[in-house]
């Protein structure tokens, strides 16, 4: 993809020079810490998570909820969005310098936003919105109060997702490289260095072989091998790491790898400026089957076959080819965005046994002799479709980051069943975007039928239902992972649970109402009235609906219907009565006297007289 030119610049100069020299492009001091609280992050940029990198700071506010959230520079306000997971309720501001600033996970937005936004809500009648103001509908300065942090979305705790951006690419940039004050003197830590076979797919090859590292007193080595002798002609290399700031024992993520072979600059990546239409390729960044299957995530130092982010910056595909029995030196610098630096420095010879095989046989791989059956393979860059008997799977040229051995099995459909169950390889292989997957059904449907009918991917960690779409007598959808497909007709309707028991559910004075409904194939839409109007309920977990009474609903008897409908579009819809009512604090009990006064007193129901004494005090 098309970068900035001062990030390019910046790219040939931090890893096409051997000098240790660093340009930081970015202009200094120029952003504020978006809260009133020391500088602290609990996760970086190009931190690895399921899935994606990191894509701006996490940053800390002690554990709470609702600290205030301050603009970090002039500008203003051009996006609000609202989301079930993901950022939650967020906001991004353009400034005039070229850059905007995201804040996500946000609770309520400052008074003169939040009201325009419940204005846009109740017009439209939905609670999701991504809202694009006029540039002079909500100017900001710097410093300015801009919202309250929370937990919404995808949020795993209170915190405010930190994020700048060009504005022109709308490329996500490593904030560290800001000048927050931050300090870090912490090189990070290199833990194992793993070796892949590069001479084939390394969806094909295997765990790695792996060392653990120490540090040394001029770096970091691998202990008590003083060369690895390598049965491996093109290698491929992995790296177990982390970084810390000074102060913190959050494991962060690395910010760039440069690895030298005899002096020469093999490959290196840099996690410094990251799109969100290539954050999927983190799962070729990483060993994906490797760490799916038990096993260690390491960050590939060569990029695969069909990865096209921008985090690596090589020639050719930076795999190393050993075509001689000499030793050679490899150094590997692996920096945070602080330019704080680790290094690990070891020998690597090719196996005499192995050279002196090399380019026999016409069925050699990467001139080792191969004598295994040949593989359908899926290729990467292709379209491609797999046919089967009452089954297809097309394959987008973006689909796949490496070759794949096609695995396929099928299991015919039961009597009465929409489908068969069609097995194409599993969730081990990751998938770069959608692929779409064709099934013929078993029987004949009825109009009715297929308008409830659904396509399930099952298998391994998780499983993924779609609506399906009928093309020329075909069931049809799309998915990302590979694995388990079949059809199916659904005819259940959500459950909805009642808020409470009764003709008229009385209230009192609860703050709000909440529904969890449920239902097998998945929730698509939730619409609730009170009194025939349509009542704003939020959604920030993407489970539960929750609506905080507000003047909307003074207090009385009122009317409330919710509407719930599935993904093969069954309804649920359920009319109550409910009455709110003003808090009305118990009465306040007597305080007893402190003396006795032995009067006679009746206890209730029990129709006898009893006598309290006095209580006798001790003498001193």
């Amino acid at each position: 993809m098309r970068r900035p030119l001062i990030c390019s610049l910046f790219c040939i100069t931090f890893f096409f020079s051997n000098a240790q020299s660093f340009v930081n492009p970015y202009p200094q001091g120029y952003f504020r810490w978006p809260v009133d609280l020391r500088p602290e992050i609990v996760a970086n940029m190009g931190e690895l998570r399921p899935n994606h990198w990191h894509m701006g700071l996490d940053v800390r506010t002690g554990g709470h909820e609702n600290e205030r959230v301050y603009a970090a520079a002039d500008g203003y306000i051009s996006h609000i969005g609202i989301r079930p997971g993901s950022f939650g309720r967020f906001l991004v501001i353009t400034h005039p310098n070229g850059f905007s600033t995201l804040y996500g996970h946000l609770n309520d937005f400052a008074p003169f936003i939040e009201e325009w936004v419940t204005g846009q809500q109740y017009a439209t009648e939905s609670w999701p919105q991504e809202l694009d103001p006029a540039p002079s509908q909500f100017p900001v300065k710097k410093g300015d109060f801009i919202s309250y942090s929370g937990n919404t979305g995808g949020s795993q705790g209170p915190h405010v997702h930190f994020e700048i951006r060009s504005t022109k690419t709308d490329e996500c940039l490593n904030p560290l490289l800001f000048g927050f004050d931050l300090k870090d003197n912490v090189p990070p830590t290199l833990q194992q260095i793993a070796l892949y076979d590069r001479s084939q797919s390394i969806y094909n090859t295997g765990r790695p072989q792996s060392y653990p590292l120490s540090r040394g007193v001029d770096g970091y080595v691998i202990p008590k091998i003083p060369v690895i002798i390598s049965r491996l002609p093109v290698i491929g290399f992995g790296l177990r790491a982390y970084d810390r700031l000074s102060g913190s024992a959050n494991q962060d993520g690395i910010y760039s790898t440069r690895l030298w072979v005899d002096g020469q600059l093999l490959t290196g990546f840099s996690l410094d400026s990251i799109s969100y239409d290539e954050t999927g390729y983190y799962n070729s960044h990483v060993d994906f089957r490797n760490h799916y299957k038990g096993g260690i995530e390491y960050q590939l130092l060569n990029r695969l076959p069909n990865d096209r982010s921008g985090v690596y910056q090589m020639n050719g595909d930076g795999s190393l080819r050993l075509t001689d029995t000499l030793t050679h030196e490899v150094l590997l610098e692996v920096r945070d965005a602080y330019q704080n630096l680790s290094s690990l420095r070891f020998r690597i010879r090719l196996d005499d046994k192995l050279f002196s095989e090399m380019g026999i046989g016409s069925g050699s791989v990467g001139g080792v002799a191969n004598t295994a059956m040949p593989a359908e393979r899926l290729v990467p860059g292709l379209s491609q479709t797999i046919t089967r008997p009452g089954f297809e799977l097309k394959l987008r040229p973006e689909n796949l980051y490496d070759t794949v051995n096609l695995y396929y099995t099928s299991v015919k459909a039961a009597a009465g069943a929409v489908s068969g169950r069609y097995v194409v390889n599993d969730e081990s292989i990751p998938v770069n975007q959608l692929m779409q997957v064709r099934i013929r059904p078993a029987l004949e449907l009825t109009d009715e039928q297929k308008q409830h009918t659904l396509v399930l991917r099952s298998g391994g960690k998780s499983d993924n239902i779609r609506k399906a779409v009928w093309e020329d007598g075909w069931i049809t959808a799309e998915f990302s992972d590979f694995g388990t497909f079949s059809s199916y007709y659904d005819f259940t309707p959500p459950v909805l649970n009642a808020p409470g028991k009764g003709d008229t559910i009385n209230l009192g004075s609860s703050t709000r109402l909440l529904f969890t409904p449920s239902d097998a194939s998945g929730i698509k839409a939730f619409r609730a009235e009170i009194d025939g109007k349509w009542i704003r309920f939020t959604n920030d977990k993407s489970r539960t609906w929750i609506y905080r009474f507000d003047e909307r609903v003074p207090y009385g008897v009122h009317q409330l219907m919710v509407r719930v409908e599935d993904l093969a579009g069954n309804i649920t819809e359920k009319t109550w009565w409910f009455r709110r009512s003003a808090y009305t604090p118990p009465p306040a009990r007597k305080k007893a006297s402190k003396k006795s006064s032995g009067k006679k007193t009746t206890s209730k129901g029990s129709g006898k007289t009893a006598v309290k004494k006095p209580v006798k005090k001790k003498g001193k």
